[in-house]
């Protein structure tokens, strides 16, 4: 779990905010989630726990006071269950989508998905596996938002947002560069 993340809003510049979400596995819930009143305030559940969990009064109440969001795993099937997401896209201040190893892409379609289809105006993370090298790609696809592995060093993960300045493919952030490079 990191303290601080990678922020990157559509319109704005990346920096380096602290991370207010706890990433909760699901696993040994013991019938609810973890304790919001002492540490973290905000968790990140996991969506199949939520598919299961999200018509209880405790759940709703804490998710309408925007302290749950979702992640989805790398084989969800967001499709599937759009009926759901659709009605928590406005509960669900963040969703997170999870690189359970590096070399495993799924996770970039999910946020594509999400922005395109579901039109997400919320935080999208990555969570997981997430090295400096998936940033730009990331960022293209939908992510405004990353929780990097914690070996991986914020200050060169910034720095990788400026290392190209002119764009060749549309992207949901904005549209390829249209002048000539000299």
């Amino acid at each position: 779990m990191n303290q601080q993340i990678i922020y990157f809003p559509k319109d704005g510049k990346p920096t380096v905010i602290a991370n207010k979400w706890q990433v909760w596995d699901g696993e040994r819930d013991e019938g609810g989630i973890p304790d919001l009143e002492h540490g973290f305030h905000k968790v990140l559940v996991p969506f199949h726990w939520w598919i299961t969990h999200h018509k209880n009064a405790d759940v709703l109440d804490k998710a309408g006071k925007g302290e749950i969001g979702a992640w989805f795993a790398a084989d969800d099937d967001i499709l599937k269950h759009a009926d759901i997401i659709e009605d928590a896209k406005f509960l669900w201040p963040v969703v997170g989508a999870h690189f359970p190893i590096f070399r495993d892409g799924r996770s970039f379609s999910t946020a594509a998905l999400l922005r395109n289809r579901f039109e997400w105006q919320g935080e999208v993370r990555a969570i997981g596996d997430v090295l400096i090298d998936q940033l730009l790609q990331g960022a293209r696809v939908g992510f405004d938002a990353f929780e990097l592995r914690p070996d991986q060093d914020l200050g060169i993960g910034l720095k990788q947002f400026d290392l190209y300045s002119v764009t060749t493919q549309n992207s949901w952030r904005d549209t390829r560069s249209t002048q000539a490079v000299a």
